[in-house]
């Protein structure tokens, strides 16, 4: 069984391929459920490490629609995995309607040019799971990340199962919430592969902040937020006006 590492950081990289991971899913933000590494950390982990390292492709936190240039961003993440000798990306597009965008995914496996392809937990919001799952395993998806459209992987395991027991090409790979004590049952009915981070909090700063850094506001998953054009140009005007 694959056991696979959300890695947020080199050193949670290193830790995986210590504790004998057989692969990470390079990140950052785990708290927004993941996006895109920098350049500078991708570069550093496949420096670092000898099991292979696949690479979350998710432009900003929020939904999974995408604009037309935050998809560009998306292929050209795509094309640096591929130059950079990685092994797999992790990603996935989906419409307003939470159905699968079947071009846009296609689009982002074509660039992927034979890496492994994982679809993630976008896919515990579309509407039609079984129909989803299927389209995705004909498009040529090597793994779909799932948690059974639930809090937690254990809690969704009615739909991994059926799942898991209509897969032939693509695996289907439980991940969310994994904890000791659930390992076992997804074992035990043959999953080919578990998804976890696996981590632990450590204190950097011996006493409370000054000043919270963090703002809620930006957390909402059905809005995002971008740089407005008349707020900025009411704030040049207002700062040139003699």
């Amino acid at each position: 069984m694959i056991v696979e590492v959300c890695a947020n950081s080199l050193e949670s990289a290193l830790n995986a391929e210590k504790a004998g991971a057989n692969r990470i899913e390079l990140c950052m933000e785990l708290g927004i459920g993941g996006v895109t590494p920098s350049y500078g950390l991708l570069k550093a982990v496949l420096d670092a490490i000898t099991i292979p390292v696949h690479v979350l492709i998710r432009p900003r936190s929020g939904d999974f629609t995408y604009s037309k240039t935050e998809f560009d961003v998306m292929l050209q993440d795509i094309r640096m995995c591929v130059e950079l000798g990685c092994n797999g990306v992790v990603s996935g597009v989906l419409h307003k309607n939470f159905t699968l965008d079947t071009v846009r995914t296609q689009e982002l496996i074509k660039e992927s040019k034979g890496l492994n392809f994982t679809f993630h937990r976008a896919f515990d919001w579309v509407v039609d799971p079984i129909s989803t799952f299927k389209d995705l395993q004909d498009m040529g998806v090597d793994y779909v990340l799932s948690s059974g459209q639930e809090v937690s992987a254990p809690l969704g395991f009615s739909l991994l199962y059926k799942l898991h027991k209509m897969s032939t090409t693509c695996v289907v790979m439980p991940g969310g919430g994994v904890k000791l004590n659930a390992i076992n049952k997804f074992k035990k009915e043959g999953f080919k592969a578990l998804h976890m981070s696996g981590v632990k909090f450590y204190k950097t700063l011996n006493s409370s902040v000054p000043l919270s850094m963090n703002s809620v506001s930006f957390l909402e998953e059905n809005q995002v937020a971008i740089s407005s054009v008349d707020t900025i140009e009411q704030v040049v005007a207002l700062l040139n006006k003699s």
